[in-house]
């Protein structure tokens, strides 16, 4: 499985203030990601009721990640800069993920934040790619699932899509038994839960 070089943004400020920002980055960001050479795809997320917004984008190497990030940092935070009252970016490795699954708006994406000890990182992908990602890929509703993987700070981002929140909310239930045992066997830590609206998916090879 080839291997995508991710960059995530996470933000958070008033909900009163995120829908023009996420209209804004709708009309702009497609336009801007792919004057980049090395693109790959972009998703836009949201929490409306607390006011969060988490976008990644995938590049197939990490100079086109870190070349990019310099050209387009300035436009991003001041894309941002009428909602944003934090701002925090992650670099990743897609490692393990559900081959050109079928994402619309209107879908709905779960995140688990993990750390393990970075000597655990190729034993931690391993489970996920033959037993985490097949799991949850089964479960009813869902559309995909990624592992976005820190293995130098030993950090961890696993999404799991549905196809609308019904599903996401019925998945709860199984998806947390799925996270229970795969944590415990490996001696690992979720910091954090959380779940977001897919508002955009830009893929131009589609």
């Amino acid at each position: 499985m080839q291997t995508w070089y991710l960059r995530t943004t996470y933000v958070t400020g008033d909900p009163a203030k995120l829908d023009g920002v996420l209209e804004a980055l709708r009309s702009e960001a497609p336009g801007l990601l792919t004057q980049n050479p090395g693109y790959h795809r972009f998703g836009l997320f949201a929490d409306r009721e607390i006011g969060k917004i988490l976008m990644g984008s995938w590049w197939e190497s990490e100079s086109a990640r870190a070349e990019s990030d310099t050209r387009l940092r300035e436009r991003r935070l001041e894309l941002l800069a009428p909602f944003a009252d934090t701002v925090t970016a992650d670099d990743w490795e897609a490692v393990s993920y559900t081959p050109a699954p079928k994402v619309t708006p209107g879908m709905w994406m779960r995140a688990g934040y993990v750390e393990f000890d970075p000597a655990d990182a190729a034993a931690y992908a391993k489970s996920f790619e033959e037993g985490g990602r097949p799991q949850l890929e089964a479960l009813d509703g869902a559309v995909s699932a990624t592992l976005f993987l820190n293995a130098a700070e030993g950090r961890a981002h696993v999404g799991a899509m549905f196809r609308d929140k019904a599903t996401l909310i019925a998945s709860r239930g199984p998806q947390s038994a799925i996270r229970g045992a795969s944590l415990k066997k490996l001696n690992a830590r979720l910091r954090s839960l959380e779940e977001f609206e897919l508002i955009m998916a830009h893929r131009p090879q589609a």
